[in-house]
């Protein structure tokens, strides 16, 4: 695998002027998929306004004509922001599994309460649409594949149950207050900035730190567990389309994935290929609390009905993101 090789997206070709001269709130703008979009919707025309209170993100990734407020979603402060703002890209969450289980009180502040202030004041400032960071977790573990959106919520950590809680939200706004809302289902997404520095970083940050340091990567469980990894922007197009969607959503959920499963085994294994470290075998360490066995997307509905395609592919992501991590790696600790 060149490391060379990135995955360059023009956000021009695919949504044209669509957001020439609007104005968005991006929560968690900071933070990992949060600057994606923003630069993604700087480079569509658009006007956006960052809310973070930067305890996952990094200040460095908003660019310095971004307006920034540093807050927290639950302070009643930001609702100023949203004045004459025509869509909210809500991705401001805490985002573990693991560390849910630890702090559940801590996580249902931020991703209930903190989602239901975001409501309140786009709703009061008339923003014509809410798009919602929900979550694959909220499908538990199921045996069935794919997931399809109309499987019955089944949260199996105090993350997930966060994540539902949202989605509820979000429809329950639609049908009763005039706001258009819309959960997008992420299915582990991955890519550039995305934090390796924590004892929760997602796999393929944490894979990254590990074996850029010439450490094994440590796989919780025997590693045939399966995810549906998608590029960060995937996420970006599907929220684009979402928001750019000519008919009401009305709160619906909609899958965000590429539709194919890679195991654990799998991923070490292909990253260890494109790091040159074959000697980087995986340690393996009992199963968490809280995990699922296996994920993988079906994209029918989403596709139908926001037109979306996956259009950066799981390798070609891989190799932008290793390339990224490997620029940006200082002494075993990655910058934002």
């Amino acid at each position: 695998m060149n490391l060379a090789m990135t995955a360059e997206t023009d956000w021009r070709k695919l949504h044209g002027s669509a957001f020439d001269g609007k104005r968005a709130i991006v929560t968690g703008g900071a933070g990992f998929i949060g600057s994606h979009l923003v630069h993604a919707l700087l480079e569509l025309g658009a006007t956006p306004i960052v809310i973070d209170d930067l305890s996952a993100g990094h200040a460095d990734n908003v660019p310095s004509n971004v307006e920034f407020l540093r807050a927290s979603v639950t302070s009643p402060e930001i609702a100023a922001a949203f004045e004459n703002v025509d869509y909210v890209f809500h991705e401001a969450a805490m985002a573990s599994v693991p560390l849910s289980v630890e702090k559940p009180r801590e996580f249902f502040d931020v991703n209930v309460s903190g989602t239901l202030n975001v409501l309140h004041a786009a709703t009061k400032a008339k923003v014509h649409r809410v798009m919602f960071a929900a979550s694959s977790s909220a499908y538990g573990d199921s045996e069935a594949l794919p997931k399809i959106e109309t499987m019955p919520a089944m949260p199996m950590s105090p993350y997930a149950a966060s994540k539902v809680a949202g989605e509820s939200l979000l429809r329950a706004w639609a049908n009763c207050y005039g706001i258009d809302t819309v959960s997008l289902r992420y299915f582990n997404i991955f890519g550039p900035r995305q934090s390796a520095d924590s004892a929760y970083a997602a796999v393929i940050a944490a894979f990254a730190k590990a074996m850029l340091a010439g450490k094994k990567p440590v796989i919780f469980g025997d590693g045939e567990q399966s995810r549906d990894f998608t590029f960060v922007d995937n996420a970006v197009h599907a929220n684009l389309l979402a928001a750019r969607c000519e008919r009401p959503l009305n709160g619906d959920v909609f899958n965000v994935a590429c539709g194919k499963r890679v195991s654990l085994n799998e991923l070490a294994r292909v990253m260890r290929i494109a790091l040159n470290r074959a000697d980087l075998a995986p340690t393996y360490q009992p199963a968490r609390a809280g995990d699922v066995r296996h994920s993988l997307a079906d994209l029918s509905h989403t596709k139908k009905t926001l037109g979306y395609e996956p259009m950066c592919d799981f390798e070609t992501g891989l190799k932008a993101t290793l390339a990224w991590y490997a620029s940006t790696m200082m002494d075993g600790k990655p910058r934002p």
